[in-house]
């Protein structure tokens, strides 16, 4: 069953990546359950040779400790599995918590680098990357030195955002240059036949697409009323699944200022962004089919680490007439983040549980089974062993135990999390892992210290003298 269970999680494993299907974490967190079942079946079957090996081959202390595990074979394979399962759980959610504030400045981050994301009630027509436009809003250019601003122009919808519990049907549309956005955000992929090396580029494919038909043979197969017009766009890649139900290459209907209507075609996807609950198009589409949105609404801005507050406060001072409000980049994603991460902190609140619940099961465990072995225990005491060397033989035994559970636990957990690992841009939480395995080993081992401690305190000889 072992063998069975293990080729069957790394078949669904192989099966996964073979067909592209990285994204898919039902088939991954199947194949870690099936893995955890290959770990328990294979230590049950690992206590029952143990058990029937040849106890002369195991006269040292250690290999007492752990044949000692095989004495009682279901109730070690019980404890195993509570805390592989308990530790499978914890570890899995926890890789898949969010923190906008790590590495918040790079560029590759779901921020893109920015230090401020703002939008304006009335739209600003001015460029305030250029002289004259911070002129025209009294800036001072030492108060502005080495700020840049990517202005977006904004057409209102559906907010596609986590923020959303409806199914958003036609998005937010933002115009932005692409060559602004340059190098900014992780790709989490793009459409069949686009080139992710191209970046916010892709966004310019349908303008040479339109040239080279106009260039070459402009054959049509449908008439030029029936035809609809595709504009490329690119979303956050969560917007797009779950808000918009949708996938990367499929289409979406929207309808310009003049009453034609045209697709929306998603060509790329970022992964967790500032950019949740809107789709961005080229600036030049963006004008020729919506040009009564005049102005920006919307601005992305790269300001250095030192002077964001100052820069925040002269730009809403100055703008103020225009309704402009800035936000930290690093907060406006933790806020889309907290709806994620409010359900895995349950999740985590009910894997703890099961950990703390199989933490003090270990410690039962372990009492019971010192309770049932006093005689064999006292036997040893009066043949010349210390009783600081019998607790180190029950804590071994027992550790051995402790250690083969958060070992299944943690490589099932691996196998279930690997579409975050495969994930471009995502930012695992090592350091936090590391400290909640760490508190499950010291949590199992304060448990196993204590019953040991209890068990084998008072006079074991005159429990030799009752057997």
């Amino acid at each position: 069953m072992a063998a069975l269970a293990g080729l069957a999680a790394g078949g669904m494993v192989g099966w996964a990546v073979a067909s592209g299907r990285q994204a898919d974490a039902g088939v991954f967190f199947g194949a870690g359950a099936l893995l955890l079942v290959a770990g328990l079946a294979g230590a049950a079957v690992w206590l029952g040779r143990l058990g029937g090996t040849d106890a002369k081959a195991q006269l040292t202390m250690r290999g007492l400790a752990v044949r000692g595990c095989a004495r009682r074979r279901k109730r070690s394979v019980a404890t195993i599995a509570l805390l592989a399962c308990g530790v499978c759980v914890v570890a899995a959610v926890g890789v898949f918590r969010l923190d906008a504030n790590r590495d918040a400045a790079r560029r590759e981050s779901g921020t893109g680098g920015f230090a401020l994301i703002g939008e304006s009630t009335m739209p600003v027509a001015q460029d305030l990357n250029t002289k004259a436009g911070r002129e025209f809003y009294g800036l001072d250019a030492k108060e502005l030195a080495g700020v840049n601003v990517v202005p977006l122009r904004v057409r209102e919808g559906d907010v596609a955002s986590c923020l959303n519990l409806n199914r958003a049907q036609k998005p937010r549309l933002l115009g932005v240059r692409p060559e602004g956005l340059a190098g900014r955000f992780t790709f989490a992929g793009v459409a069949r036949g686009c080139d992710r090396r191209r970046g916010w580029e892709l966004l310019r494919g349908k303008e040479e697409g339109r040239r080279q038909n106009v260039e070459g043979n402009q054959r049509r197969l449908t008439s030029a009323a029936t035809e609809m017009e595709e504009v490329a766009a690119i979303g956050d890649a969560n917007s797009i699944q779950w808000a918009l139900g949708k996938r990367v290459g499929d289409t979406i209907d929207y309808v310009d200022e003049r009453g034609r209507a045209f697709k929306v075609r998603l060509v790329g996807a970022v992964a967790n962004s500032i950019l949740q609950g809107s789709l961005l198009i080229d600036e030049a589409e963006f004008t020729r089919r919506l040009p009564g949105e005049s102005g920006y609404r919307m601005f992305l801005l790269d300001a250095p680490s030192n002077s964001v507050a100052e820069v925040s406060a002269t730009l809403s001072r100055a703008l103020e007439d225009a309704g402009l409000e800035l936000t930290p980049a690093a907060r406006r994603l933790n806020e889309f983040n907290a709806v994620q991460n409010t359900y895995l902190g349950t999740f985590q609140a009910l894997g703890g549980l099961g950990l703390l619940l199989g933490s003090a099961g270990l410690g039962v465990v372990v009492l019971r089974n010192v309770l049932e072995r006093r005689g064999e225990l006292g036997l040893l005491l009066a043949v010349g062993f210390r009783r600081r060397g019998l607790r180190r033989l029950v804590l071994g035994e027992h550790g051995a135990l402790l250690g083969l559970g958060l070992g299944l636990g943690v490589a099932a957990a691996a196998v279930a999390v690997l579409p975050a690992v495969l994930s471009p841009g995502t930012q695992l939480p090592w350091g936090s892992l590391a400290l909640t395995l760490g508190a499950v080993l010291l949590n199992g081992l304060i448990w196993t210290w204590l019953a040991t401690g209890y068990a084998l305190r008072g006079n074991l000889l005159a429990a030799l003298r009752n057997e």
